[in-house]
């Protein structure tokens, strides 16, 4: 697909959702008069995330007291399925993260509100649902339809049916998406943000998340290195973070 080709077709699915113009005007101004935050701080950024990194084992051994080694066995046939259904997707999404992050975070936490922004195929939402349904617990998820793409129907598609019935996804942006999640739940034990990659969309996002998270909960934001706004988070509120790097990338991990 072309990127004009793309561009029209993402214009003509907004067109279609009125209840999805708030983003659409949002998206414009960050296309246009926004262009340079999506990068905002990103070299400084990479240095800081650079010196303190440390794998995801670390991460949760150090944080969570916890031991990686049994998640791929215990739950091989989940993630077998999982990647097969990948696979056969005809719609090309994000892929699998720091499963284990999550899953332990939530195990740490005794989890039974956990929030996500961004689904894709679904890989994070399988690692919290997989330890949330151990204490009936929910996920409240908040993904963008892919409108370029008719990938409405894919999104969250590795999930397993009998895992959905403690699932809740929110198919808007998270300025409309979040505070309907709010609304029903006010408080969460984890939250892993995924989703708009810009410096101020995250910003925005972080300070609502960090205001429902519980004391001793877990914040987990996927990608810090793209631009300075977690760093920016983290110094403005006195933050102790943890910094993960996972397949060339940064994730920024604290306990509350």
């Amino acid at each position: 697909m072309s990127e004009i080709t793309r561009v029209l077709k993402t214009f003509i699915g907004y067109l279609k959702r009125p209840d999805l113009y708030p983003e659409l005007g949002r998206k414009i101004i960050k296309n246009t008069v926004n262009r340079g935050n999506a990068f905002k701080g990103k070299e400084k950024t990479n240095s800081w995330a650079a010196g303190k990194a440390i794998s995801q084992e670390e991460a949760v051994l150090k944080l969570f007291g916890l031991e990686t080694g049994t998640f791929r066995t215990d739950y091989a046939e989940f993630l077998k399925t999982a990647e097969q259904r990948e696979k056969e997707c005809p719609v090309k999404m994000g892929g699998a993260g720091a499963l284990e992050l999550i899953y332990y975070a939530c195990e740490f936490a005794n989890a039974k509100h956990v929030v996500e922004t961004g689904v894709a195929y679904g890989w994070s939402s399988l690692a919290s649902l997989l330890s949330l349904t151990k204490r009936d617990g929910t996920l409240y998820s908040s993904d963008m339809p892919y409108l370029a793409q008719d990938g409405d129907q894919y999104v969250g598609c590795i999930v397993p049916q009998n895992l959905k019935s403690n699932w809740k996804l929110f198919r808007f942006a998270d300025k409309e998406s979040l505070p309907k999640i709010f609304a029903e739940n006010p408080v969460f034990d984890v939250l892993h943000y995924d989703s708009d990659k810009s410096y101020n969309g995250r910003m925005w996002a972080y300070d609502e998340l960090y205001k429902h998270l519980k004391k001793g909960g877990v914040f987990i934001s996927d990608d810090i290195g793209d631009n300075s706004a977690y760093q920016d988070f983290c110094e403005k509120n006195s933050i102790e973070t943890t910094v993960v790097e996972y397949e060339g990338k940064y994730i920024g991990v604290f306990v509350k």
